[in-house]
């Protein structure tokens, strides 16, 4: 990142240019850093995913509209919260953008001070869900180095399983399973079995055949 690249990101798509430049001088006002865009293909072409924000989405616009925007993006496994903001405001389209991950569906004209705090929360959930999408794929990446019989033991071991029942139903000694789960939780760096268990769950591994 560069010494003037921002930290955060407010995305703006809406064909109406007074609103554009209404809603960049109030949202610049605050310090955020604010890209605005006339359309949805606009968009898609300087979309930046390294950069946490949120992206203030017009629901009623040509060509390609807001929801279909929210659904190409899906498409596009492109996560990034979406406040919408409507002139025509109507309930099939909130419930459409809500059901599809919207974080707020804002009626024009809307209160100054009631965007501003949106836009603020919708960052700070980008900002934390991007910190648990990392913290995941470092726990999976540690899950693909165990090996095949240390991740049936993990299985095991993480849905209550003892070291002795595990050993039956792997139809091996329990002493090679006490190894086993050692390797297990240091490779997985848990400092115990609660740990662990919560590790797993990120994961997903409970419930789950690994093979």
């Amino acid at each position: 990142m560069t010494q003037n690249e921002p930290l955060t990101l407010v995305y703006l798509v809406d064909d109406e240019f007074a609103v554009r430049d209404s809603l960049t001088l109030l949202i610049e006002s605050t310090g955020q850093s604010i890209k605005s865009f006339d359309s949805a293909d606009a968009f898609l072409e300087n979309y930046n995913a390294t950069l946490p924000g949120c992206l203030l989405l017009d629901v009623r616009m040509p060509i390609m509209d807001g929801l279909e925007l929210q659904e190409e993006l899906t498409k596009r496994n492109i996560s990034i919260p979406i406040i919408f903001i409507s002139g025509n405001a109507n309930i099939p389209d909130s419930a459409k953008a809500f059901r599809a991950g919207a974080v707020d569906f804002l009626e024009k004209p809307f209160d100054s001070v009631v965007l501003l705090e949106r836009i603020a929360e919708a960052i700070k959930k980008d900002i934390e869900c991007r910190r648990k999408r990392v913290e995941k794929r470092k726990l999976q990446d540690r899950l693909n180095y165990l090996t095949e019989r240390e991740k049936e033991v993990l299985c095991l071991i993480v849905s209550s399983y003892s070291n002795k029942e595990a050993a039956r139903v792997l139809d091996i000694s329990k002493r090679t399973i006490d190894i086993h789960r050692a390797h297990i939780m240091e490779k997985m760096q848990a400092e115990n079995l609660a740990e662990l268990v919560m590790m797993a769950m990120q994961c997903e591994v409970i419930g789950r055949n690994l093979h």
